[in-house]
């Protein structure tokens, strides 16, 4: 296994055509089938930079921006921002791709994974080699969402 991976090892891009099955109620996207997709493209990614089947551990942050609708284009790109021993935090944003082109933002998410060995325990995972101030924006921004999701454990929520 390798000690350390850069951010790009693990870059994870879906494309997705929205079809009426992928629509609620009210017209737009459903939500849950955006979580289904954003947490593929988040796991692929996690299994790209630790080389090792993960599991979704939390779902921290899920923030719809705008909604999509019949036809749209959605792209889903996923990166690693962040690595502990066996986790990994990964952002996923999605966009609608306009036919010019054009992506306009509809949803972040950050979610977390744990890599596991064949036998399903925790096993540790290559460092983050950071290369960009954007990087660096991402592991700092991870370092205080991590202190979060300890402080709502320990509260009970």
């Amino acid at each position: 296994m390798e000690t350390e991976k850069r951010v790009e090892d693990s870059f994870t891009e879906q494309i997705q055509l929205l079809m009426p099955r992928h629509i609620n109620g009210n017209g737009r996207l459903f939500g849950g089938k955006l979580l289904e997709w954003i947490d593929i493209v988040g796991g692929v990614a996690a299994r790209r930079h630790s080389g090792c089947n993960v599991i979704t551990a939390a779902i921290d942050n899920l923030q719809f921006k705008e909604g999509a609708y019949v036809n749209d284009t959605l792209v889903l790109i996923g990166r690693i921002t962040y690595v502990g021993n066996t986790s990994m935090e990964v952002r996923v944003d999605t966009y609608v791709e306009e036919l010019s082109g054009i992506r306009r933002p509809i949803n972040r998410a950050y979610m977390v994974y744990v890599a596991l060995d064949s036998e399903g325990k925790p096993v540790r995972v290559p460092r983050l080699i950071i290369e960009t101030e954007n990087q660096r924006g991402e592991w700092e921004g991870a370092l205080k969402r991590n202190e979060l999701r300890k402080i709502r454990r320990e509260e009970g929520y």
